[in-house]
């Protein structure tokens, strides 16, 4: 018996030590920073320079490449397989066996840290809890619809109000991050993006090709909803948008490989100057239940993807992504990324407002409002992927595209701002993202008393355009002069332009992850002692009402 004891024990531990584990390596730092820094055409697109210059976002050591020599390195250890790698986070994806793996941690000096998808491994608790069998994941009900199919699911969020103002989305470009696009090249749906030369590209990461119009139907189903057009029958969001089309998930599995690839398509996306981003994904349970994540998670700041998702939205990009459908289940809430300080994270109601009993609940785990806004998941109007027909379909994966289109309406608006700004100091001080998401949730029906699963509510894009413009021109005429030095800070900073009547502004500091750090009830222009802060990049906010200005400061 003791033999047979001793036999189990050691195959235990053999299975332990052989099994493939996934993992993310850290990278200490890129070596050749200077030089590309020095020349950002060799990092992005002039489009995607030109978007951070209107949103006085600087370039930073994380749009910099992963060094090359270092991923070369790692490409040619024998006993790991190299699988994607995020330049935003410095990190690399790998897989091999435990042993392996920290054999390659302990002898190369240029990796800083390594954190297994393997949640046992990094001492973490590991609740795991049951939920609907990820297979089913896009499972939809289906029937056909009559003509003016899409009518409800805009009107409900006063859409074809931005319509009638000539917002259809021209001149924004779309990144939609999916799980696969076919026939998108040869629907009649479809025919009036390629016709216009709207779809300006993609990549399959999962396959490693250009061919993207392939894999699961989803994403095809979800871009309908946005850019889709049949005359007389069918209208999405954003008609007149170009789209970009990304595919990162495999529905046949649920692995930690698939956060890495939408992290590395959310870098494409940034790279070719994208405006918005549209992911109907979501992540917290795998194939291996040691990778699940817990409500804990649920963050802002824990899973590699929503890490990559915030820091997407810190480059200028809007980020929308479904709320998730888990409100049946013993796992009710939101999943990564939608739990990112800046991501739009979309609920679904049905038809007539009311929420649809499948939408992830909130809050975050840190108490955060999410989802912060819904639209219509119950029935919405999409394009069949396999003939083209107008069909049903439930689920957050549709409410979230279909507010991401009007996302992109209300945001072509900031291109005319940016077009007739007087001044160059006037788009300085304009922090166009905060402005336009302050606008849609303030416009949504409970904004005043959010809820678990209901967050702000449904916005109404009317009344969100008509803020959005005014308080653009109450912060235009007030707080333009307002300065901020020196900047970075190493103790103290002076803020420049506030007169005796700004002594009842507020003050706010708030950390990347839209933490408040620091506050004033009242603004003197005495010297702002802020050495209690570690180094890093913060936003200082001045506001009075419905208006404020918001500096991005570098303490250091």
């Amino acid at each position: 018996m003791k033999k047979i004891t001793l036999l189990f024990s050691l195959l235990f531990t053999f299975s332990l030590f052989s099994q493939q584990e996934d993992a993310w390596l850290f990278l200490k730092d890129k070596p050749n920073a200077a030089t590309f820094l020095a020349n950002p055409l060799t990092m992005l697109s002039q489009r995607a320079i030109d978007r951070r210059n209107n949103q006085n976002i600087d370039l930073e050591l994380s749009d910099v490449p992963i060094d090359e020599n270092y991923y070369n390195q790692l490409k040619n250890e024998g006993n790991i397989v190299v699988l994607g790698k995020s330049k935003w986070l410095n990190a690399i994806h790998i897989q091999g066996t435990k042993t392996n793996i920290e054999a390659v941690f302990s002898s190369l000096s240029f990796i800083n840290k390594i954190k297994f998808a393997n949640k046992s491994f990094n001492n973490l608790a590991n609740k795991s809890i049951k939920k609907a069998n990820h297979y089913n994941k896009f499972k939809t009900s289906q029937s056909t619809f009559n003509y003016g199919s899409t009518s409800n699911q805009i009107k409900i969020l006063k859409g074809d109000y931005l319509h009638a103002q000539g917002l259809t989305g021209e001149g924004q470009m779309i990144a939609v991050i999916d799980a696969g696009f076919p026939n998108v090249d040869v629907l009649p749906a479809f025919q009036r993006l390629r016709g216009h030369q709207k779809i300006l590209g993609g990549y399959d990461f999962v396959e490693r090709n250009t061919n993207f119009y392939s894999g699961n139907n989803h994403g095809t189903n979800v871009l309908s909803t946005i850019g889709g057009y049949l005359e007389n029958e069918f209208v999405g969001t954003a008609p007149n948008a170009s789209f970009y089309l990304f595919r990162t998930e495999n529905a046949a599995v649920e692995v930690p490989l698939e956060e890495t690839l939408w992290v590395e398509a959310a870098e494409r996306a940034d790279s070719l100057g994208v405006d918005i981003i549209n992911t109907s994904l979501g992540y917290s349970t795998f194939d291996n239940p040691n990778y699940n994540y817990a409500y804990s998670d649920m963050d802002g700041k824990t899973a590699f993807i929503t890490r990559g998702a915030e820091i997407a939205a810190n480059k200028g990009i809007l980020v929308v992504n479904s709320a998730g459908n888990s409100g049946n289940d013993l796992w009710k809430y939101i999943t990564a990324p939608a739990d990112a300080p800046s991501v739009i994270t979309v609920g679904a109601v049905d038809s007539k407002g009311n929420i649809a009993s499948f939408s992830s609940f909130g809050p975050t785990a840190d108490g955060r409002v999410k989802p912060e806004i819904l639209a219509q998941g119950v029935n919405a109007a999409v394009i069949s992927h396999s003939n083209g027909a107008i069909i049903s379909s439930n689920g957050t994966s549709f409410s979230s595209p279909i507010m991401a289109g009007l996302i992109a309406c209300l945001n072509q608006h900031k291109g005319f701002i940016l077009k007739s700004a007087r001044n160059q100091s006037f788009k300085d001080s304009h922090n166009f993202n905060e402005f336009l998401k302050k606008a849609v949730y303030e416009s949504a029906d409970r904004f005043s008393n959010p809820e678990a699963q209901f967050g702000y509510g449904i916005p109404n894009f009317e009344l969100a355009f008509n803020n959005y413009v005014a308080s653009l021109s109450i912060e235009e005429n007030l707080l333009e002069i307002v300065k901020i030095t020196p900047n970075p800070i190493s103790t103290t900073f002076k803020i420049e332009g506030i007169q005796s009547n700004f002594k009842n502004y507020t003050l706010q500091i708030f950390d990347l992850l839209g933490k408040q750090v620091f506050q004033q009830k009242q603004i003197f222009s005495d010297d702002l002692n802020i050495s209690f802060l570690e180094n890093g990049i913060y936003f200082l906010r001045i506001s009075k009402g419905n208006q404020y200005k918001t500096i991005k400061i570098i303490k250091n």
